[in-house]
């Protein structure tokens, strides 16, 4: 298999970690580009341990013109960008009657905007080469709203939108849009639960577990192989049989 370029937003966090991991183990000509803003520690750790074939670069997804600057240092280095994993994301949760306008906008900002300022820095790329993969990290909460999340499930519900329209306008080009939608993972979000919530949680899953970050790795690698090159527009579950 001939080099494949990838970016990877939320690259610090175990999921993000996860997914890095399964595109260096897919081929060794594979070069993994780990966005990461403020928390970088893992990402560096992973690109030490993995050099020449992974680097940070340094990415605020909020920030168009921080997304202009990461694509510009991996074309300058790789002359091409084949795949772009939305990773990145965060969650504020309260009750809408009593959140803080702010904390709305900064849960778009990340979860929402961040996609839609990625998107748009890839594609001139993407069109230029008539092929890429885009594969945008949504959650259950898009499609199964809890109360206590209106700004994240919105957020991650536009994801999906996004990514359903964004597939219909570039599927002529070679590119291909996806999204999946995992449930609860055991992450490090997943971390901060009580014992008691955690119990609730794995009461709604049918398969009585958490999900593993390397299972949702897996199928954003598959999204992203020429393998899965028919599928565009799609949003895949992985949840444990939730809903």
């Amino acid at each position: 298999m001939s080099q494949r370029v990838i970016l990877i937003t939320g690259a610090n966090g175990s999921l993000g970690q996860a997914i890095a991991r399964a595109f260096l183990d897919e081929a060794p000509a594979n070069f993994v580009w780990l966005g990461v803003h403020r928390q970088r520690e893992d990402a560096d750790q992973l690109a030490s341990a993995t050099a020449p074939r992974c680097q940070v670069a340094p990415l605020d997804v909020t920030d168009p013109a921080s997304w202009q600057e990461a694509v510009k240092q991996i074309l300058a280095t790789h002359q091409r960008l084949d795949v772009l994993i939305n990773n990145a994301g965060t969650h504020d949760d309260a009750l809408l009657a009593t959140m803080k306008p702010q904390t709305w906008r900064d849960i778009l900002a990340v979860n929402l905007d961040g996609v839609f300022h990625g998107c748009q820095a890839v594609l001139p790329t993407m069109i230029g080469q008539r092929s890429g993969r885009i594969v945008n990290v949504s959650s259950l909460s898009a499609l199964l709203a809890p109360a206590g999340q209106t700004n994240y499930a919105a957020a991650k519900a536009g994801v999906l939108a996004l990514t359903q329209s964004l597939a219909k306008e570039v599927a002529r080009i070679g590119i291909t849009v996806n999204a999946v939608c995992p449930g609860y993972v055991d992450t490090d979000a997943l971390s901060k639960l009580s014992e008691e919530e955690r119990k609730r949680a794995l009461a709604q899953i049918p398969m009585r577990r958490f999900g593993r970050p390397e299972e949702i790795a897996a199928a954003v690698r598959f999204l992203a192989c020429s393998e899965a090159g028919y599928i565009t527009g799609s949003a895949l579950k992985i949840d444990g049989g939730i809903f």
